[in-house]
């Protein structure tokens, strides 16, 4: 007995000697490692921070010759990521009003005005939600020893939102100029100075070559009048997603002799912002967007283009992000005769109660900017979910759109509220009745109640001169989960909708399409 014991004694003697000498070689491996960060850029980091993938403004070199020595392409790189990323972890600081990531991009005496500030703003309750979107640098400097570089970077636009212990207080636009010194330390480029040299007005001028255009209350394509006649279109095989891998131009070409032959001239499609790729928008996305824009010209039908589909950020550290996705779509698109308008986002104002109404706004506002930017000669639109929102922001669009799925029988005084309030061009953008009696809905409309509907609401549309567009062409046989939930009878009521059955026969109400 007594022998085991020893023998057990031993054992644990040498397991626990082996434990420690792991221990102590575990232990001296993650201090070599963290003394080897200095020669990794990206793990010196303090903070996650991939400014492709959260920051992206619009930069522009306007200047890179140096009168002393001449620049490496790599060193320019080096200092422009590293610039961009000290924007971005400053706007980050004076938002969370805290100094994570600071020192990576500021030097000492630099990251002195920014703790003030964060200290200045803790004391008030204050935080500073921010944003450039547009940097054009300059070198001015570049020492022969290469760890010194000056540059200027003018008509930097930048947005600000300033709330009190989460109250929206104020936001601000500037348009500036700055000098920015630059030292190399550690393999970063960090700023030494940052200094304001004023603020200049926002250039707004745009040129337009007329494609379409509002006069009053009037819609015009090229100097005639246009009244839209049109519906909201998904191929019926392929509904919320008519971008993907079942995308088929023959199929859409054959919807759009059904849309012109029911004497309609207008469509309405939808671009998702994570499919088509978000802030890198993947060409061949992009490519399917361009061939049935081209059918549609082929066919004689306008489209309205809703951009943003599915997307629901909205904070501001968010915006270049859609700032380079929608200039990847729009810019190339800015003289095609097709498009009648770009409609910013479906149902924005259904986003005010989880994201906050003033985030939503003011992001609709800047991207409203962007897009009368990358091009001039279209309409833009928001499309509201209901009356209620219709007179937001109708200083910045071109025509009002908004959706009415409530009693017929109220919509014409509403509608003449409505009217009386704005002054621009007013588009139905939704309407509509599902034919969903059955199963999940034993008292929805039934085929013909959803042909009386429509007949009596073209009636309305004859008597007010609406522009409008009905939902939808087509019943569907599946609807995706993330359109309307789980729940049965809310996929039900959605699937029949359209004015041609699952089985590709006109409904009843096809009728009255028009």
């Amino acid at each position: 007995m007594i022998r085991w014991s020893k023998y057990i004694y031993a054992v644990l003697l040498i397991s626990s000697f082996i434990g420690v000498i792991i221990l102590l070689l575990f232990g001296i491996s993650q201090a070599f490692s963290f003394l080897n960060t200095g020669a990794d850029r990206s793990s010196m980091l303090h903070i996650t921070l991939h400014k492709e993938q959260v920051y992206f403004p619009k930069l522009n070199w306007i200047d890179t010759i140096n009168p002393g020595r001449p620049i490496e392409k790599q060193t320019l790189q080096d200092i422009e990521q590293d610039y961009l990323n000290a924007w971005y972890v400053r706007n980050v600081a004076y938002q969370s009003n805290t100094m994570d990531g600071v020192k990576d991009y500021y030097t000492k005496s630099s990251r002195k005005n920014i703790a003030n500030t964060i200290r200045s703003n803790k004391e008030k309750n204050i935080e500073i939600h921010g944003t450039t979107t547009n940097h054009n640098i300059a070198l001015d400097f570049y020492s022969a020893d290469g760890q010194l570089a000056i540059l200027s970077d003018t008509n930097v636009k930048e947005y600000q939102r300033v709330y009190r212990e989460d109250t929206f207080l104020t936001e601000t636009r500037l348009q500036s100029n700055y000098q920015v010194m630059l030292l190399l330390e550690d393999g970063f480029w960090r700023i030494r100075h940052l200094v304001k040299k004023g603020n200049q007005d926002q250039d707004t001028s745009l040129l337009s070559n007329g494609l379409a255009k509002v006069i009053k209350d009037k819609i015009y394509i090229e100097n005639t009048e246009y009244t839209i006649k049109g519906i909201n279109y998904y191929p019926q095989k392929t509904p919320w997603d008519m971008f993907g891998e079942n995308y088929n131009i023959d199929v859409i070409a054959k919807d759009f002799d059904i849309i012109k032959g029911a004497g309609l001239n207008t469509i309405r499609i939808f671009v998702p912002y994570v499919v088509f790729g978000k802030a890198k928008v993947i060409p061949e996305k992009l490519q399917k967007l361009q061939e049935v824009l081209d059918k549609a010209e082929d066919k004689n039908l306008k489209v309205i283009v809703t951009l943003f589909d599915f997307y629901g950020d909205y904070s501001v550290l968010d915006w270049t992000l859609t700032h380079r996705h929608a200039e990847q779509i729009v810019t190339p698109l800015a003289n095609h005769k097709a498009i009648l308008a770009w409609d910013i986002k479906n149902e924005p104002n259904l986003d005010f109660n989880s994201r906050g109404k003033e985030s939503v706004l003011a992001w609709l506002k800047e991207m409203i900017y962007q897009i009368r930017k990358f091009d001039p000669n279209h309409l833009i639109t928001i499309g509201w979910s209901d009356m209620g929102s219709a007179d937001l922001l109708q200083e910045e669009v071109d025509m009002v759109s908004f959706h009415y799925y409530l009693d017929i029988d109220e919509f014409t005084q509403k509608y003449k509220d409505v009217s009386a309030k704005i002054s621009k061009p007013l588009v139905l953008q939704e309407f509509g009745l599902s034919s969903s009696r059955g199963l999940w809905s034993p008292f929805g409309a039934s085929k013909k109640g959803q042909a009386d509907y429509y007949e009596q609401f073209q009636k309305i549309i004859k008597e007010q001169n609406i522009n409008y567009l009905s939902w939808t062409l087509y019943d569907f046989e599946e609807v995706p989960t993330a359109v309307v939930g789980k729940l049965p009878w809310r996929k039900h009521k959605q699937k029949h909708f359209g004015f041609i059955d699952s089985k590709g026969k006109k409904k009843p109400a096809f009728e009255f399409i028009k």
